[in-house]
C-alpha cells in the first residue's frame, strides 16, 4: 500500500489528505509547503507551535498543538520525521488503521518524481550549497523548486514549489540510508567522510549509498576533488569536478576574504570566466559556491547572471549568521556539528582578525560524540577559548561516559603538547543558562564569539547579541572618561561578603565621578534598571540574579582618603578600615569603630552602618551625590533625614563620596579605640562568608540574643549555619544558595513570632531576582 500511495504522489495527479508528524522541524516544515504548493490537504502536528507553523496555517496547514489520534483521521497518507519512533499516538494510530506511513525522504523522493531533481548530499556543506545552486538557478531564470534544510531569507522560504521550471534542487540526507530513494537528474557530491556510524558499519557502506544514487543519476555528477572519497565515488564519464586546481572542471583562486564576502577569480579548465564576489565569507564556502557555478553553467546559465546571484546571495540562517556585528564584539552563529564543519567555520572566524576567538560548542549526538571524539579534539585549534555544553540528544538516549566532558578532555590532551599559552582555555557549561553567564562574562572588547552546534546553543548567542549594545555604548562612557571596566553576567557571589548570588546583568566599574554620573543618565535614558553596590557586606543577593546595571565604584577617584585639619574628604568606595587609618594617621578620633565593620562608605551612609555605640551620621558633615537625572549634588547633614540603620534619601540617589568629621585624640587613644574594635570584632563575631548581622535589633532585646535564647545557633539548612559565636550571623559554609539562607531566615522569624511574639526585621538587604534571566 505504500508503494501505491507513493506512486499516487509521484503522479501528483488526485489531490491527498497527507498527515506530517512533526511538522514544525526544518526538514518537515518544507515538505508541508511543497505538499501544499502542489494542492495536496496538510494537516500536521507538533510538541509546539513556531513562526514556521503559524506561516504554514496561514498557506493552508490544519496544525495540531502536540500528536493525536484526530489528526490522522481520513489520511491517504502520514509522514513522519526521523524523531518519531514507534509508540507515538498519531504513529501508533495510523498503523492501527492501515494508512501508509512514509519516510519524509520517501516522500521527499516522490516529489522530485515530477521534476529534474538536483540532489545535494554530503556529510556537510549541504544547506549552503542547495541555497547557492536555487539563487544561481533562479537568477539565471529557469525557476527551480527547491527543499533546503533552513530558513534561506533570500529564497524567501526553506522550500517552494515552481510550477514552470523543470527543476528542483533538494538536500539528501545520507544519515539513515534514504539517499537511495531519490532517482535525480543531475547530483552535487560535496565530501564523504565516516559519519552516522550507528547506523552505517563504516565508510565502505556510507560509499555503497552514494554509489546507488549516482548510479540513479543520468546527468552531471559534480563534486568536490578535493575530496578523496567523493573523487573516487564519483570517478567516470558523468563526473564534474571542482577544487583549487586547474586541473579540475572548475576552479577558483580567491583574491580576498572579508567578515561579509569573498572576492574570487573562477576556471573553467584553463579559461578564465571572470570575478565573482560571494556574499557569504569563508573558503568552504567559496567551494560550495564553485559546485552551484559548475552545474549552473553545464545547465545553460550565463557567468553574468551568477556573478549577480552570488553577489546577492545572503546565507542561511545558522551558517555563519552574524548575530551582531559592533565596534567591540562580534557574534556569530553556526550550524557546524562535524569536525570537517567546524574547523572550516573556525578557519572563517580567523579570517576576520578579531583580537581573540571565543567558542561555546554543543556536541549533536552522543554516538557521534563518542564515535569522532578524536576529530572533535583537534578541531578547535584555531579558538583561545572554548565552552562546552552537554550533549544535544536529537532523540538519542545517553551513552554511559559521554557527555561534554568527553571532548574537553581530548581538546585538552590534543594540545597538551603546545606551551600553556598557545593552548586553548577550556571550560564546561553544561546547560544553556550557564552557558550564557560563563560565555558573556568571559567576553572582552575586540573578541568574536561563535555559537556552534546543530542543537539549541543559537539561543545563547542570540541572548548576548542582545545585550551586547547596551555594553559597548557603556565601555564607550568608560573609555571617554577616565575608564574603568564593563562585563555581561558577572557572578555576583564574588562581590559579596556572603560569596552567595547569581549574576548581574550589566557590571560597570567606573574610576571618575563624571563616568559615573553619565553612566547613570545613559541607563536612565535606555531604562536600565540601576543598582550601586560596593564591598557587599549586609547583602544578599538572590540566585537568578540582578536585572538591569550593576555599577561598583571602589577604584579611582572613589578609593581616595584625604584628610584636612579634622575632617576626611572620602570617596564612596573606600573601605572603613582605611578610613579608620587615614583617621589614626591625622590625629582624627572618634572614626576607630570602623576599624571592626566589614564594607565601604557608600554601603555604610546608605543604610547608617554603626558599631561600639556609634553609627555614620555622627560624623558626616556633607554627602556628595548624583541625582536621579544625572547631576551631581552635595547636601549637608541638616538636610539629610536619616534613621537607625536607614536612609531613605539615598534609595534613588548614588553616593559618590562624603565629608566625614572626628574630633582631635591623642595616637594612644586612637590606637586604643582601634584594637578595641579588633577585639570585638574578633571575639563577637564568627569567621567565615557572611552577610554581617542579619536582622535588626527588636525592643525586646538584642537579634542575635533572641536567636540564642530561641535555641536556634547551629540550625541549618544545607550549608547556610546560624553562627555559635553569634546568633545573628548566618554563615556560608561552601557553596550555600540564596534560596537556602532564605529558607533559614524563614524559619528564624517563624520560631520568633511563635514562641517569642516577635516580628524580626531584615537589617541585611535582600535584592534580584529568583530566577535566572530567559535565554
Amino acid at each position: 500500500m505504500t508503494h501505491a500511495v507513493l506512486s499516487l504522489l509521484k503522479e501528483s495527479r488526485h489531490p491527498m489528505r497527507i498527515d506530517l508528524i512533526g511538522v514544525a522541524g526544518s526538514g518537515m516544515s518544507g515538505l508541508a509547503l511543497l505538499l501544499l504548493g502542489l494542492g495536496h490537504k496538510v494537516s500536521g502536528s507538533d510538541k509546539a507551535t513556531t513562526l514556521e507553523t503559524e506561516r504554514l496555517q496561514k498557506l493552508g496547514l490544519q496544525f495540531f498543538h502536540g500528536h493525536t489520534e484526530k489528526e490522522v483521521e481520513d489520511c491517504d497518507m502520514v509522514i513522519f520525521s526521523s524523531a518519531i519512533k514507534p509508540g507515538n499516538i498519531a504513529y501508533e494510530a495510523a498503523y492501527k488503521q492501515g494508512i501508509p506511513l512514509v519516510r519524509r525522504a520517501e516522500a521527499l523522493a516522490a516529489v522530485m518524481a515530477n521534476k529534474k531533481g538536483v540532489v545535494v548530499c554530503g556529510t556537510h556543506g549541504k544547506t549552503t550549497t542547495s541555497a547557492v545552486t536555487a539563487h544561481v538557478l533562479r537568477q539565471g531564470g529557469l525557476k527551480p523548486s527547491h527543499y533546503v534544510g533552513a530558513e534561506i531569507p533570500i529564497l524567501g522560504s526553506n522550500a517552494h514549489w515552481d510550477t514552470e521550471g523543470e527543476l528542483f534542487v533538494a538536500e539528501g540526507d545520507e544519515s539513515d540510508g534514504t539517499l537511495v530513494n531519490f532517482h535525480p537528474q543531475h547530483a552535487i557530491v560535496l565530501n564523504i567522510e565516516p559519519e552516522h556510524l550507528d547506523f552505517y558499519d563504516g565508510i565502505e557502506a556510507i560509499k555503497a549509498v552514494f554509489r546507488q544514487l549516482l548510479s540513479q543519476t543520468p546527468g552531471h555528477w559534480v563534486y568536490c576533488a578535493e575530496d578523496p572519497v567523493a573523487t573516487e565515488v564519483c570517478a567516470g564519464s558523468h563526473g564534474v569536478s571542482y577544487g583549487w586546481s586547474r586541473e579540475h572542471d572548475f576552479s577558483a583562486n580567491i583574491l580576498t576574504m572579508r567578515p561579509d564576502h569573498s572576492e574570487f577569480e573562477v576556471y573553467q579548465n584553463e579559461q578564465l570566466l571572470g570575478v565573482a564576489t560571494l556574499g557569504i565569507p569563508g573558503k568552504h564556502n567559496v567551494s560550495n559556491a564553485l559546485a552551484a557555478i559548475a552545474l549552473a553553467t553545464k545547465c545553460g546559465v550565463t557567468f553574468e547572471a551568477i556573478q549577480h546571484a552570488l553577489k546577492t546571495f545572503r546565507g542561511a540562517k545558522r551558517r555563519f549568521e552574524i548575530r551582531h556585528s559592533g565596534e567591540q564584539f562580534t557574534v556569530v552563529d553556526d550550524y557546524g556539528h562535524h569536525p570537517s564543519e567546524i574547523a572550516a567555520t573556525l578557519a572563517t572566524a580567523k579570517g576576520v582578525n578579531a583580537k581573540r576567538i571565543v567558542c561555546l560548542f554543543q556536541p549533536h549526538r552522543f554516538s557521534r560524540t563518542q564515535l569522532l571524539k578524536k576529530e572533535f579534539g583537534a578541531s578547535f585549534d584555531d579558538v583561545n577559548e572554548l565552552f562546552i555544553t552537554d550533549v544535544y540528544p536529537a532523540s538519542e538516549k545517553p551513552l554511559p561516559g559521554v557527555s561534554g566532558e568527553t571532548i574537553l578532555e581530548e581538546v585538552i590532551a590534543h594540545q597538551s603538547g603546545l606551551k600553556p599559552e598557545l593552548r586553548t582555555k577550556t571550560g564546561s557549561t553544561p546547560t544553556m543558562p550557564i552557558a550564557r553567564d560563563k560565555v558573556g562574562n568571559a567576553l572582552r572588547p575586540g573578541d568574536l564569539l561563535i555559537t556552534l552546534g546543530a542543537g539549541n546553543v543559537h539561543e545563547v548567542g542570540r541572548c548576548i547579541a542582545r545585550d551586547l549594545p547596551v555594553l559597548e555604548r557603556l565601555t564607550s562612557i568608560l573609555e571617554a572618561h577616565g575608564g574603568g571596566a564593563a562585563r555581561l553576567y558577572e557572578p555576583m557571589n564574588r562581590h559579596t561578603t556572603f560569596l552567595i548570588g547569581g549574576p548581574a546583568q550589566y557590571w560597570i566599574e567606573p574610576r571618575t565621578v563624571e563616568a559615573f554620573a553619565e553612566i547613570v543618565r545613559y541607563l536612565r535614558s535606555s531604562s536600565v534598571p540601576i543598582r550601586v553596590i560596593g564591598r557587599g557586606s549586609n547583602l544578599l543577593v538572590k540566585d537568578g540574579g540582578i536585572r538591569g546595571a550593576v555599577i561598583h565604584p571602589s577604584k579611582g577617584e572613589f578609593e581616595d582618603v584625604k584628610a584636612e585639619g579634622m575632617r576626611l574628604i572620602v570617596g564612596v568606595g573606600a573601605r572603613l578600615k582605611k578610613i579608620a587609618s587615614a583617621a589614626r594617621n591625622a590625629g582624627i578620633g572618634g572614626l576607630e569603630w570602623m576599624e571592626g565593620v566589614p564594607g565601604n562608605l557608600g554601603g555604610a551612609l546608605r543604610m547608617n552602618a554603626g558599631a561600639m555605640g556609634a553609627e555614620m551620621f555622627d560624623h558626616v558633615v556633607s554627602v556628595r551625590f548624583i541625582a536621579t537625572d544625572g547631576r551631581i549634588q552635595e547636601k549637608p547633614l541638616a538636610d539629610i533625614v536619616h534613621h537607625y540603620r536607614s536612609v531613605p534619601e539615598f534609595e534613588e540617589r548614588y553616593i559618590v563620596g562624603a565629608v566625614l568629621e572626628g574630633k582631635p585624640a591623642t595616637q594612644a587613644q586612637i590606637d586604643a579605640g582601634l584594637e578595641a574594635s579588633r577585639v570585638k570584632r574578633r571575639t563577637s563575631q564568627p569567621i567565615g562568608a557572611s552577610a554581617g548581622c542579619i536582622f535588626k535589633n527588636p525592643e525586646l532585646c538584642g537579634a542575635g540574643k533572641l536567636v540564642d535564647d530561641l535555641g536556634l545557633k547551629g540550625t541549618r539548612v544545607g550549608n547556610a549555619v546560624v553562627s555559635a559565636v553569634h546568633g545573628n550571623f548566618i554563615v556560608n559554609e561552601g557553596g550555600v544558595t540564596a534560596r537556602e539562607v532564605l529558607d533559614l531566615i524563614a524559619k528564624i522569624k517563624e520560631k520568633a513570632l511563635e514562641e517569642r511574639g516577635v516580628t524580626l526585621e531584615l537589617e541585611v538587604k535582600v535584592i534580584g531576582e529568583d530566577q535566572p534571566l530567559a535565554l
